[in-house]
């Protein structure tokens, strides 16, 4: 009996918070660049259109238990090839979504980690 998920359509859509950090990568890598010595959180917030830069510490003290981990995974990975986490935040939809992006790279190479 032929597997029924080979026949299927793939029904993962496409991120459309990925589209919003490749458009926003270069303002965030404007701001991260003035606080890089301190290895800053990004964070941009949808609705207000801004860039904020946080220090890890405050920053993973707001989040629940498990993003707590997953920060802390994600920022030590980041680190390490140097990279920085971003996160998008949509207020209206509820979403908070991370990202770690490279810190040199033209936005043209920048991918989707989840593809």
């Amino acid at each position: 009996m032929p597997s029924k998920i080979k026949n299927q359509k793939s029904k993962i859509s496409p991120d459309p918070y990925w589209r919003v950090m490749r458009e926003q990568y270069y303002n965030v890598l404007h701001l991260y660049q003035q606080f890089a010595a301190k290895h800053p959180v990004m964070l941009f917030d949808i609705q207000e259109q801004r860039v904020y830069a946080y220090p890890y510490a405050p920053f993973a003290a707001d989040l629940s238990e498990k993003s707590q981990r997953s920060l802390a995974r994600d920022y030590a990975a980041a680190g390490k090839a140097g990279e920085m986490v971003v996160f998008i935040r949509d207020n209206v939809a509820r979403k908070l979504n991370s990202y770690s992006v490279p810190i040199q790279f033209p936005k043209s190479e920048i991918r989707n980690p989840k593809s």
